[in-house]
């Protein structure tokens, strides 16, 4: 199978546990086997690697995941970059561009697209590969899996299928109807609909096709040059709801969206994780990333998250509406491919010399790039480990208690040769990351 997995969102249902870096997917919540936990992203990469080996796996997603992507998956999954974020038709364009341009897909060959982040079992995925022969044989030049409805809900979308024309595999689509209210919704449901839960296959030559037809070319790199101008459009509006060759597939097993605190709260092994008790509560979900200690004491029908994002107290069902009153800002907690950060302290100064703090964490044998900075300096200080630092041309070792002052436009890099703990405070009138400047580097070759 060649599978598009659609990664993005700012995961704004879920705060503060989630934020436009640290998405829902990524968050650690089951449990394997050996009693560790993996993400809605690792859990996804297994299953679709044990059902089948040969898989090729693309992630489409903003630059702003890739070190998430990378930190939990490795080297070897693709990733199709957005360099912006123009919603699914541009994202599965620019991807299915990416396969058959970097990665040698023919056009010939079936291509899968779903999101990352449902929570599914074995059988998804044969459900999948059905779709691929589907795709394959040419029954349709669109073939969808349709979700079988458990209630009436406002959530999804529904796919009408055609009457009379259903057989032993799947039925001709009639038509489409939008998020609908929940009589529209029981309607549907008696007319036989299935919720559209964005998962479809096709021949790459077709989206090739589309591609050329709607935003002028399928070439990669003119389609990744002009991202930015590229219209905001979603797959279903700009080709499935005007396909007329169209088939979908019903799928009864299990399949939930963990898109709100409730339905996420459902798919968790340990009610409590972190820092944190829950005392004579039921149905309460309490996790805790600070350090300060926190206690939950006879509750009910609650999720209650502390994080260096902010702190909630929810009822579980009123999570749904969380979106509406979280306010953007920089995040507090992110995952890299040499390890993760958390703020502990930002500072906006009136002269325009702002301070930011960081705890950093990196990795054995992970290195932070080789870079400077134009408009701030910082200061390290080791808490814990050893590594060595690039200061220019100078290599030395670092370990506890040791620090380095990194004046602006500084080279610098850093090597864990053990796990290492650093506090980092900035100073300086910029204080993001359009303020790195990643220079070319091999470690290895450096040395």
């Amino acid at each position: 199978m060649h599978i598009i997995l659609l990664s993005g969102g700012s995961g704004k249902r879920l705060w503060p546990l989630s934020n436009e870096v640290r998405s829902k997917q990524f968050l650690k919540i089951f449990r394997r086997a050996d009693g560790s936990h993996e993400s809605m992203l690792q859990r996804m990469y297994r299953m679709i690697r044990e059902t089948d080996p040969g898989a090729t796996v693309t992630i489409a997603t903003s630059g702003n995941q890739v070190s998430a992507i990378r930190a939990q998956l490795g080297e070897e999954v693709g990733i199709s970059v957005e360099p912006c974020r123009r919603d699914t038709f541009p994202a599965i364009a620019l991807a299915a561009a990416f396969l058959h341009e970097k990665q040698g897909v023919a056009e010939d060959e079936a291509v899968l697209v779903c999101p990352v982040d449902p929570y599914v079992e074995t059988d998804y995925f044969e459900m999948l590969g059905r779709l691929c022969l589907e795709a394959e044989g040419q029954k349709a030049r669109l073939v969808l899996m349709g979700i079988t409805p458990t209630q009436p809900s406002e959530k999804y979308g529904y796919i009408i299928p055609r009457r009379g024309t259903e057989d032993e595999s799947g039925a001709f689509v009639e038509c489409f109807r939008e998020k609908p209210d929940i009589p529209a919704a029981e309607e549907y449901i008696r007319q036989g609909a299935l919720w559209n839960a964005g998962i479809f296959a096709f021949r790459l030559a077709y989206m090739l096709e589309k591609t050329e037809q709607l935003l002028g070319t399928a070439n990669y790199e003119a389609l990744f040059r002009d991202y930015a101008s590229l219209p905001k459009i979603s797959f279903d509006y700009a080709v499935a709801e005007k396909e007329e060759s169209i088939r979908v597939l019903r799928f009864s097993g299990t399949w939930e969206d963990l898109g709100t605190w409730n339905t996420l709260t459902r798919a968790m092994v340990d009610p409590v994780s972190g820092n944190a008790v829950a005392a004579e509560c039921e149905n309460t979900h309490v996790i805790n990333e600070l350090q300060i200690p926190l206690i939950a004491l006879g509750v009910k029908n609650l999720a209650i998250a502390a994080t260096p994002d902010g702190i909630l107290v929810s009822d579980k069902e009123a999570g749904s509406h969380l979106k509406e009153y979280v306010v953007d800002r920089r995040p507090m907690y992110e995952m890299r491919e040499w390890g993760e950060y958390r703020v502990l302290d930002y500072r906006v100064q009136g002269d325009g010399c702002n301070s930011l703090t960081k705890a950093l964490r990196i990795f054995p044998g992970k290195h932070i790039s080789y870079q400077r900075h134009r408009f701030r300096s910082e200061i390290w200080t080791v808490t814990e480990g050893e590594g060595r630092i690039i200061l220019e041309d100078e290599v030395r070792t670092l370990k506890r208690g040791d620090t380095a002052h990194i004046r602006p436009m500084t080279r610098h890099a850093l090597l864990a040769d053990s796990e290492l703990h650093i506090i980092e405070v900035q100073v300086g009138s910029e204080l993001t990351e359009e303020d790195v400047e990643r220079l070319d580097f091999d470690w290895s070759r450096f040395e």
